[in-house]
C-alpha cells in the first residue's frame, strides 16, 4: 500500500478496512464464531476493536505464519471442536456480500471446496521477461478467484497438510485442493467485491462500502 500504516486500519466509510470485513461475518446468519489470524503484537488492537464496532460473535485470534498457507493452518487450528465447514475471508475484502457467502457455503457443503470468482474478461497476454508478449492466452477458461474460499474442515486439513509434508509453496487454498486432487466449484462473484491492494482501490471501495451502508439502513 505504500502509506506507511498497516492497510487494515486504513478508515474508510467511519471505520477500518478490517472491521466492516469482521462485520460481514459477525452479521452473517450461517456464521457462528470467527477466527482472526493476526501478526503478533496486535491483540489488543483487536480487542478494543470488536468493542468499539459492537460485534457480537465469539471469536479467538490466532498467530499469523511466515506464508499465507500457515496463517490459515493455525486459524484451523483455533477453530472450534465439531466444525464442519470454514469459510477464509481476506480481510482487506471488506465488500463481500452476504449472498456470496451463503453461495460458497452451500457449495463447499455439496463439493467439498467452493471459491468465490470472476470470469477475467480483460484480454490477458503472457511474456516470458515482462517486456515483451509472448503469447496471448484464451481468456474464455480463466477465471480470477476471490474470497471467501469455503471448505469442508476435513478437506482444507487434508489439503494443507500435504502441502506442508510436502514442503510447497501455495498462493491460495484452493491451490493446496489442486495437489490432493479435490474438486473446487467456481462459485460466480456477481457484486463488487474487491481487495484494498494498493491507494488506487480506496476510492471504489470506499465508495462501495456508503452504499453497502445506505441499503442496510433503507
Amino acid at each position: 500500500m505504500g502509506l506507511g500504516v498497516d492497510k487494515l486500519f486504513l478508515e474508510l466509510a467511519g471505520s477500518p478496512i478490517v472491521a466492516h470485513t469482521w462485520r460481514r461475518f459477525d452479521s452473517h446468519p450461517a456464521i457462528d464464531d470467527i477466527v482472526l489470524v493476526i501478526r503478533d503484537g496486535l491483540q489488543g488492537a483487536f480487542q478494543e476493536l470488536a468493542a468499539r464496532e459492537q460485534m457480537t460473535k465469539k471469536f479467538r485470534l490466532a498467530a499469523g505464519g511466515r506464508e499465507r498457507q500457515d496463517s490459515v493452518w493455525n486459524g484451523l487450528q483455533s477453530v472450534s471442536s465439531g466444525t464442519e465447514l470454514v469459510v477464509i475471508q481476506d480481510a482487506a475484502r471488506p465488500c463481500t456480500s452476504p449472498a456470496l457467502i451463503d453461495a460458497t457455503i452451500q457449495a463447499a457443503r455439496e463439493m467439498g471446496a467452493a471459491v468465490a470468482a470472476q470470469h477475467v474478461t480483460d484480454t490477458i497476454k503472457e511474456s516470458d521477461g515482462g517486456t515483451l508478449i509472448q503469447r496471448t492466452v484464451d481468456r474464455a477458461k480463466l477465471w480470477s478467484v476471490q474470497t471467501p474460499q469455503t471448505f469442508r474442515r476435513n478437506v482444507i486439513e487434508r489439503a494443507l497438510t500435504e502441502v506442508r509434508r510436502q514442503s510447497l509453496l501455495v498462493t491460495d487454498d484452493t491451490a493446496a485442493c489442486e495437489l490432493i486432487g479435490q474438486p473446487v466449484r467456481l462459485v460466480e462473484s456477481v457484486a463488487p467485491n474487491p481487495k484494498a491492494t494498493s491507494p488506487g482501490d480506496l476510492p471504489l471501495i470506499e465508495l462501495l462500502l456508503k452504499n453497502l451502508a445506505g441499503a442496510e439502513v433503507r
